[in-house]
């Protein structure tokens, strides 16, 4: 097995052999794979031009003229490469803004729990667009990665040792009476809600809860995906309102995407679908000024969804459902979505509620496999927690 170092051999090859006999001093195979887009003389164990000859597109990458479109293909070749080989234990990178973006896109595509290290000149800021649903442990470089001096000498020594405590001590989940994993998905709104479920369950399943903030649904639809979880519990569906208004915790047009490819046993709800997330409330968008908004905290502030935007949501939803050919059964908690949409609470809105339930059992074509249930229960009331529970454990039978 062997760690693969990836960088551009052309300008960042002296700290690219520097992190290499790190890791090899450890007993650890290295291996250097070049992703530089120009020619040069210094060697790598996997040149740039055979990295070139696994472009999807079968495009010439190297020495073209278009800087953006060559990083752009050489990308995606790294992808199809890296996704191909068998031998990899874990995957280290460096790279200034170019580098991380297109070493990021390699990494991205690699399975949860192998190791992934990527040192950044731009990982002090905003790095969501370069994890994504992954699981990369990004490091700033603090100095430019030019040069092997005092600062990166200490800094890439860290990455290259945090590889080998990656590989060297990895925990390693005991396979025999394994649970199945089931995915969760939660706010601080519906904990109640998923508190409750969480506990009846977890006997039987290993509950995995991810909080709904956009990377959070991503993260359990990629795990759905790559078949690591059996089965959904999505009680907490607010990042498609952040898609639809322009919110910070969107999770793309791709949520439920996952459900739809895999079949996988899905029951879900409309928790917290009363809310957009916003950072502090001199970052909300001017339109959105006069709504009914609501400081979570000085860093969070939420806007209350309206009636129509809420049928708008309800038909989408409804047809991403429609495609769905596995076991579906949609809960609706008419009393309210959320610890905000209660009587007395600054979203309690039956109106915009309606408005939702009414467009997804309009849109929503039932069968014996996709049901819709409408129960006059708060979504953090324990007898609808209760009712999720049964009919996910029906759908699993």
């Amino acid at each position: 097995m062997s760690v693969y170092i990836i960088g551009t051999c052309d300008t960042k090859y002296e700290e690219l052999l520097f992190v290499k006999e790190i890791i090899e001093k450890s007993d650890i195979k290295g291996k250097l794979v070049d992703v530089s887009t120009k020619p040069h003389q210094n060697k790598a164990d996997i040149s740039n031009f055979e990295i070139e000859t696994y472009s999807p597109q079968k495009e010439k990458i190297i020495n073209i003229n278009d800087r953006g479109k060559a990083i752009a293909l050489m990308s995606e070749a790294l992808e199809n490469f890296i996704i191909k080989q068998q031998d990899l234990s874990g995957v280290i990178g460096l790279g200034g803004s170019g580098g991380t973006s297109l070493i990021s896109k390699g990494m991205r595509a690699l399975p949860i729990g192998i190791p992934k290290i990527l040192v950044s000149t731009v990982a002090s800021g905003n790095i969501s667009h370069y994890i994504g649903a992954s699981d990369i442990f990004m490091l700033y470089s603090v100095t430019d990665i030019a040069g092997i001096n005092r600062i990166s000498s200490i800094v890439l020594s860290n990455a290259a040792k945090a590889m080998i405590g990656m590989i060297e001590k990895r925990y390693d989940i005991k396979i025999e009476n394994q649970k199945i994993a089931i995915g969760l998905t939660m706010f601080g709104v519906t904990t109640p809600c998923v508190n409750t479920v969480r506990k009846r369950l977890e006997n039987n399943y290993d509950c995995l809860v991810f909080h709904a903030t956009g990377s959070g649904g991503q993260s359990m639809e990629k795990l759905v995906e790559s078949g690591m979880i059996g089965g959904v519990i999505d009680i907490t569906t607010t990042e498609i309102c952040d898609l639809f208004m322009g919110g910070v915790m969107s999770a793309t047009e791709d949520r439920l995407g996952s459900i739809i490819r895999t079949k996988i046993p899905y029951v879900g709800s409309v928790g917290a679908m009363d809310m957009v997330n916003f950072g502090p409330i001199n970052t909300v968008p001017e339109k959105y000024k006069n709504r009914n908004l609501y400081i979570h905290n000085p860093q969070v502030t939420l806007m209350r969804t309206t009636a129509s935007e809420n049928a708008e949501m309800g038909k989408w939803i409804a047809n991403k459902l429609n495609q769905c050919e596995g076991y579906v059964r949609f809960l609706l908690p008419l009393k309210g979505v959320s610890m905000l949409d209660m009587e007395g609470y600054p979203f309690y809105d039956p109106e915009a509620d309606k408005a939702l339930f009414e467009s997804i059992e309009r849109t929503l074509i039932q069968t014996d496999r996709r049901k819709l249930i409408k129960l006059g229960l708060h979504i953090n009331d324990a007898e609808f927690a209760n009712a999720l529970v049964e009919h996910f454990l029906e759908i699993m039978e």
